[in-house]
């Protein structure tokens, strides 16, 4: 009996392993903007404490001192949300940019499975029409013969 081989198997295969690739890249953004969403809480709750302090040290006893350390702290940290915003966003469109890729290669994949399946409906089709004019033959030539 004849063995299906498709053709271009090794694409396929080759689909298969970028479908792979773009799954890793996507996990790997995905993981980064969590990293910088959490580094973003994180830097929030320090200024909450921060400016927790401030007010602490503003209604007891005035200290001058710990008042504008607390107020550079408030501003430092000011300063590293906003970077830590555009960190955010690039690690968005990072995220966005590696689903559009796994997307396509998604895609990609299917539609070459999608020729492998048609491609072997078609096999099966031809190796029933050989199987069909095999059996032909061979009733005529019994027919044929059997006058003989």
């Amino acid at each position: 009996m004849a063995k299906f081989l498709y053709s271009m198997q090794n694409v396929l295969d080759i689909k298969e392993r970028l479908e792979t690739q773009a799954k890793t890249e996507y996990a790997e953004m995905n993981n980064r903007l969590f990293i910088e969403e959490e580094t973003m809480k994180r830097l929030g709750k320090r200024l909450d404490s921060y400016e927790n302090l401030a007010r602490s040290s503003a209604s007891e006893r005035l200290d001058i001192m710990e008042m504008r350390r607390c107020n550079e702290a408030i501003d430092i940290i000011k300063n590293q949300m906003t970077q830590q915003a555009v960190r955010i966003r690039i690690a968005q469109r990072n995220v966005d940019n590696a689903m559009k890729k796994l997307t396509e290669a998604v895609q990609d994949r299917k539609i070459h499975e999608k020729l492998k399946e048609k491609a072997f409906e078609q096999f099966k089709l031809d190796i029933n029409a050989q199987e069909m004019k095999e059996i032909d033959e061979t009733v005529s030539f019994k027919y044929n013969n059997k006058d003989e």
